[in-house]
């Protein structure tokens, strides 16, 4: 979003035939949800193409990368790393912080797949957890984007979009964009 530097989200691994729609929706949350783009291994190519596909025909500004090392990515990030991890400090803890630091320098949220090394947690400016219970590492990139941007992220204009779904109470209603 445009109120401070870039957020990244970056997708440490990914497990072909296992991951494919986790992978997904971590890449169409990030973007729905105000990172200014995504970072995904190389062999998660689906998910990447997807990814593209809804940017290119709902909008933008988001920018869908890929990277033979993600973990190289987090540890050669310029600015600050946040790792989503159930053993971290509460997010609700540490939102305030997050946001004060993140005025001054990008931000690169890393989200696991399998196993994650523990340099990553070791690089990481903040481990944090969205409960310190398991769930959905795609829930819990959801609910942190949104402490992160305090719901302004909910009225998000896009831009460049081909296709636009008109919100209403019942049925579905996308339109072609003028």
């Amino acid at each position: 979003m445009e109120d401070g530097p870039p957020v990244v989200v970056c997708r440490l691994a990914h497990r072909p035939g296992r991951d494919d729609r986790m992978t997904t929706h971590v890449a169409l949350t990030a973007r729905a949800l105000g990172a200014d783009r995504v970072v995904m291994p190389e062999n998660a190519t689906e998910a990447v193409e997807t990814a593209r596909d809804i940017t290119a025909r709902f909008g933008g500004p988001f920018a869908v990368e890929t990277a033979a090392h993600p973990r190289a990515v987090v540890r050669d990030f310029e600015g600050l790393v946040v790792h989503l991890t159930m053993y971290g400090e509460p997010v609700q803890d540490v939102e305030g912080d997050l946001r004060e630091a993140r005025r001054e320098r990008p931000l690169l949220v890393a989200v696991g797949a399998g196993k994650v090394p523990f340099e990553v947690y070791e690089r990481a400016d903040w481990n944090v957890a969205v409960t310190n219970q398991p769930h959905s590492e795609v829930a819990g990139l959801a609910v942190f984007l949104d402490r992160l941007f305090e719901g302004r992220e909910l009225d998000r204009e896009w831009t460049d979009a081909e296709r636009r779904v008109v919100p209403q109470a019942t049925g579905k209603q996308v339109e072609d964009v003028d």
